[in-house]
């Protein structure tokens, strides 16, 4: 019994190893905004990401976004691992004194290593805010995910 348990729980270790393009990252980015990160893979090329982060723009809030990503591996070719680039379009909400509200356009990067369920990314993401008034809205950061 001991074996089987044993031999289920590498089995279940090891089907992560190459899941950067699949499954569930969680992670950490540094930034602007600076929180947790998630990434779902919806395809072998697209995926939903998000933040919950802590803003220092001004007086500092609370940042939420969501982003439908599109990937394309074929533009940087690297010898190990995968490199691909990618684009996107989300919206965001900023809880401070006033309820913050915008769009955005994250364009960035994202190794996802051999041998290994990490990926570390970079991104910039520009965008218009709609609440409470109008204006340009620059987000980015660097990162680190995890994929079980």
């Amino acid at each position: 019994m001991k074996k089987l348990f044993f031999i289920v729980l590498v089995a279940l270790s090891s089907a992560g190893l190459f899941a950067q393009d699949s499954g569930l990252g969680l992670g950490v980015v540094f930034g602007e905004p600076t929180g947790l990160s998630a990434k779902m893979w919806t395809s072998e090329n697209t995926a939903i990401d998000g933040a919950l982060a802590w803003s220092f723009a001004g007086a500092g809030f609370l940042h939420l976004h969501a982003d439908f990503l599109v990937h394309n591996y074929d533009l940087i070719s690297v010898s190990e691992g995968k490199l691909p680039v990618y684009f996107g379009l989300g919206a965001y909400i900023n809880l401070a004194s006033q309820l913050g509200l915008g769009v955005r356009v994250p364009i960035g990067m994202a190794y996802q290593f051999e041998g290994a369920p990490l990926d570390v990314f970079a991104e910039i993401a520009p965008g218009l805010s709609l609440l409470p008034g109008t204006d340009f809205y620059l987000g980015g950061g660097i990162g680190v995910r995890y994929y079980f």
